[in-house]
């Protein structure tokens, strides 16, 4: 039997369907931003990566969570604001309100305890993970000052 090389999906049906299910968590983060909040008992755990693109966290707060971080929607969130890719939020650390800015392609898991629903991501790449890709794929350097430049991403983070 000849080996067959296995169909290719240009139509990237799994990132369709990842971005769908992303939906539905914008559409119950509408619900919660609305005037009533979030209805009942419901309540939401979002795990996102904090170095993802597009995220944007307090420096001090990053320094904690340098990789992923839960945040717990449930009686005390204030300035929910929900876009098409991305929501804020503001929540209170040790008392200190903070402003978290998530895009949804940062979120890892969603849950809603309080009717066991959950949807879980695979991870994005964080912005190091595509720093190092872009290096690795850019043409050697041969000493001409002509060729790209691989800056690092360090010096434009807020301190």
């Amino acid at each position: 039997m000849a080996d067959e090389t296995p169909p290719v999906d240009e139509m990237h049906y799994e990132q369709l369907a990842q971005d769908a299910l992303r939906g539905v968590i914008r559409s119950a983060l509408e619900l919660a931003a609305g005037p009533g909040g979030i209805p009942g008992a419901h309540h939401f755990y979002i795990t996102f990566k904090t170095r993802a693109p597009g995220v944007s966290i307090p420096p001090d707060t990053l320094a904690k969570y340098p990789d992923e971080m839960t945040v717990i929607l449930q009686h005390q969130y204030w300035d929910l604001h929900v876009d098409a890719d991305r929501f804020s939020v503001m929540l209170k650390f040790n008392s200190m309100p903070k402003v978290l800015n998530v895009p949804y392609s940062a979120v890892t898991r969603f849950y809603d305890p309080s009717v066991q629903f959950m949807l879980q991501f695979e991870a994005p790449e964080t912005i190091e993970e595509l720093a190092a890709e872009a290096a690795e794929t850019a043409p050697p350097s041969d000493g001409d000052d002509d060729g790209p430049k691989v800056i690092s991403l360090d010096q434009f983070r807020k301190k």
